[in-house]
């Protein structure tokens, strides 16, 4: 902590010195300085409003839907508190159980897929030439576009009778699926669709941790004599243990929230084939107006979520110690 020092204390120390008799203590008065006052004030301000904002519109919504998941709230009328009915319902409702499966099905074909195509990338871009940046960019792009408006090209690019997929097919003799059409399909096609839209930010990611690898690891491995396979192996991804962790998390995080595609491409079809649990949510909720319900299908939601993260978590600290 800085102390002030009067000039007439710092006169008296000088004089003392020349006269080469050791300086008396002199006493510094007690107190913070203002500068770190004002400082520390300011610190406080600055950290109070993002905090206000998160109380406000993050944990305060929260709370009256964890409230409003016990009561029996449809928007019109007065609530009735219910206890845990809706989450009793849940347990029986059929829908509920589809949607969870077809969830279950889209993470698992959309997580490791997702991964290795963001890494895979990530790989052959990481490297300093000019046109590698133009790509970066490129890549990219279909992140930062509407969800909505690359949804509306891939239903074009997917169209069995005159969709550009399906006649690329067709030129290698391959008769192509009905897609979005095909209860069979449907779910693999939002799939390849959703990894084109977000590889590009999880590029990124494993771009940065790539650029943060030591060089002299790869120099090492490589006089040990590692081929390109043993060094990707042990040197690589170990390196990237952390960043595959934020990845996958973020994937799995993505995937059980996934929505737009659905509503845009299937609504929830053919045959229920397609219906997410975060649409099935916004059907009980703004269609149905079961806003109680609806509430409480999202604390299960993020409950399972959680279980997932965790899960992930232990298994890629597994693989970190082996």
């Amino acid at each position: 902590m800085t102390a002030l020092v009067t000039p007439e204390a710092q006169a008296t120390v000088a004089a003392e010195t020349v006269r080469g008799r050791a300086p008396k203590r002199v006493r510094r008065p007690r107190g913070i300085d203002p500068t770190r006052r004002q400082q520390a004030v300011n610190a406080w301000i600055f950290l109070l409003v993002p905090v206000a904002l998160f109380v406000l519109f993050t944990l305060l919504p929260i709370g009256i839907a964890g409230v409003v998941s016990f009561t029996d709230y449809a928007v019109v009328g007065e609530a009735e508190w219910v206890g845990g009915e809706n989450y009793n319902r849940i347990v029986s409702d059929p829908f509920f159980w589809i949607a969870l499966r077809n969830t279950a099905w889209y993470t698992l074909l959309y997580v490791p897929l997702g991964l290795l195509v963001a890494l895979g990338t990530a790989l052959l871009l990481n490297r300093s030439a000019k046109t590698v940046k133009l790509f970066r960019t490129l890549f990219y792009i279909p992140v930062v576009s509407s969800t909505v408006a690359t949804a509306t090209i891939w239903y074009w690019l997917l169209n069995p009778q005159y969709g550009l997929l399906n006649v690329v097919l067709g030129w290698f003799g391959i008769n192509g699926p009905a897609w979005l059409y095909d209860s069979q399909w449907a779910m693999i096609a939002i799939v390849i669709m959703s990894v084109w839209a977000g590889f590009g930010a999880n590029m990124m990611i494993f771009l940065g941790g790539l650029q943060g690898v030591p060089s002299d690891l790869y120099e090492a491995a490589r006089l040990d004599g590692a081929n390109g396979w043993q060094v990707f192996r042990f040197v690589t991804m170990p390196s990237l243990s952390r960043t595959t962790f934020l990845v996958s998390t973020l994937l799995i995080i993505g995937a059980f929230q996934v929505f737009d595609q659905a509503y845009v491409l299937t609504k929830g079809g053919p045959g229920n084939s397609t219906i997410t649990m975060v649409y099935y949510i916004y059907n009980r909720g703004f269609a149905s107006l079961e806003m109680g319900y609806a509430s409480a299908l999202s604390f299960v939601l993020f409950a399972i979520i959680i279980v997932f993260s965790l899960a992930n978590a232990r298994i890629t600290n597994r693989g970190g110690r082996a």
